[in-house]
């Protein structure tokens, strides 16, 4: 399948019931501001680009929300857990978007898609949800180049920080994405 729009990637993530059903569990949960995102969309993508025919494992299903009044780990793992009790064997991982900016130091986030926006590469900064009709709804707060040309950049706010630079550093080493899909490219990140 040739992948060159948002409407291509929703009709990708349509045909693959495995996605749907993760999808519809999250959508059970009625988290405010919910999303799935991450390597959940972007494997999806760069296996279809590689012509893998089976998924590559993830090591988490990232299902993000955003809820000021309550930021407890507990309250995210109680979402969690519950999950885990409707499709047990996911990896899940459920973060509440309304804390996670003190993971690096920035301000605070004022909805999930800023949190989105904040992921420390282009290529992963895209979330999917379902709305109330069931359709799929992406978002790619800095757009689908990277992600369809397969080329991984840190997000601008990474890319003129020193320190936020050192650690979209550290995870493109950690994630060693060309192992898996030998086709990407990592983007320059010296000025």
């Amino acid at each position: 399948m040739d992948i060159q729009t948002k409407e291509d990637i929703k009709s990708l993530i349509l045909e693959d019931k495995w996605m749907i059903d993760i999808l519809k569990a999250a959508q059970q949960l009625n988290l405010p501001d919910w999303w799935i995102c991450a390597g959940f969309v972007r494997s999806k993508i760069w296996d279809t680009i590689h012509g893998y025919l089976e998924r590559t494992p993830l090591e988490d299903i990232d299902v993000i929300y955003f809820n000021p009044e309550n930021i407890e780990v507990s309250e995210e793992k109680k979402w969690e857990n519950h999950l885990q009790s409707l499709m047990p064997n996911i990896p899940w991982s459920v973060k509440n978007q309304a804390r996670m900016h003190k993971i690096n130091n920035l301000p605070p986030y004022k909805s999930s898609v800023e949190g989105i926006a904040n992921f420390p590469e282009t290529v992963t900064s895209v979330g999917v949800k379902l709305d109330e009709q069931n359709e799929i709804v992406l978002v790619a707060p800095h757009g689908l180049t990277d992600l369809l040309r397969m080329t991984v950049n840190p997000i601008p706010r990474f890319a003129t920080n020193k320190d936020l630079l050192a650690v979209y550093e550290q995870r493109i080493q950690r994630k060693n994405w060309q192992s898996r899909w030998p086709n990407i490219r990592i983007g320059s990140t010296k000025k």
